[in-house]
């Protein structure tokens, strides 16, 4: 089953809150989190970002796609619909319907190319579900 679009019309090119989110957590979580939102916000020109229950969110224009969050131990780099994401490097963790994560701790290593292509297919992924949502006709 497609999951549909998360919007945030609300979402920003450049959010303050999000910046002083990323620069408050200065140890090596935070490190982690900001290297990997850094790359979320490089997919394209259509990349906007808010704050989103407590983690810096990015979205294509209003459709969210991923978002970055720091926990004691680990960093998550979650996919809003990563149950459908191609992940040939088995990098996913979760169970849920449509969400997924990777879950990243400063004393491992990561396939970097790998994450790097699972955020550039939900970047991907997101702007084609916008598309077509965008296409079919609006009841009412």
């Amino acid at each position: 089953m497609m999951r549909p679009l998360m919007r945030f019309p609300s979402a920003v090119r450049r959010d303050p809150v999000v910046q002083a989110w990323l620069d408050a957590h200065a140890d090596a979580l935070g490190a982690i989190a900001r290297q990997w939102f850094e790359a979320l916000r490089r997919c394209g020109g259509d990349v906007r970002e808010l704050l989103h229950d407590g983690m810096p969110t990015a979205c294509v224009g209003d459709a969210a796609f991923a978002y970055v969050n720091a926990f004691r131990a680990h960093v998550n780099v979650g996919f809003f619909c990563g149950a459908e994401l191609p992940d040939p490097a088995g990098l996913l963790q979760g169970t849920g319907r449509f969400m997924r994560h990777v879950k990243l701790r400063p004393d491992t290593a990561i396939d970097e190319a790998a994450l790097t292509r699972l955020i550039e297919a939900a970047h991907a992924d997101a702007k084609a579900r916008l598309q077509l949502e965008d296409a079919m006709p609006h009841s009412g």
